[in-house]
């Protein structure tokens, strides 16, 4: 049965309102040892902010995070996966979208987040790993006696 995203997601994923500010942001984030929040419109999460978007857009354009809003500098369109969505799935759209941080969808609310630090630290994950290059391993010493057998 292969994995699904609610067996390695984190599932009290922090938000913060469109209207907050980059320092609120980074206060919640630092409070909660976090590398990211939702943004959220009322209860509809329509972005994210991580430390990647606060360095750029905050540090390095100079911008005062006391007055900027997170809605200014947050990631949008908000990427998002949904529950029962195969592991597989999840990194193949993450890897398409270039994101590390995939928010979890359920009725338009968020339930979880996966990141790729999640993937790495999910048993699960890395049985399914390691079975999968065994498995290709085993087919390239079957191919390699084929080929070697074919030459004789």
């Amino acid at each position: 049965m292969p994995l699904k995203v609610e067996d390695i997601m984190v599932k009290n994923v922090k938000t913060i309102e469109e209207k907050g500010t980059v320092r609120e942001a980074a206060e919640l984030m630092h409070r909660h040892d976090i590398g990211c929040l939702i943004v959220v419109k009322g209860e509809r999460p329509i972005g994210i902010i991580t430390e990647r978007d606060m360095l750029k857009r905050i540090v390095l354009e100079v911008e005062d995070p006391v007055f900027t809003k997170v809605h200014q500098i947050m990631s949008k369109p908000l990427v998002s996966g949904r529950l029962g969505m195969s592991i597989e799935e999840a990194s193949s759209l993450m890897r398409a979208k270039e994101i590390k941080k995939l928010p979890i969808i359920k009725n338009g609310n968020v339930v979880g987040l996966v990141t790729t630090t999640d993937f790495i630290r999910s048993p699960q994950v890395m049985k399914m790993m390691i079975k999968k290059i065994k498995r290709q391993i085993f087919n390239d010493i079957l191919m390699s006696i084929k080929t070697k057998l074919e030459l004789e």
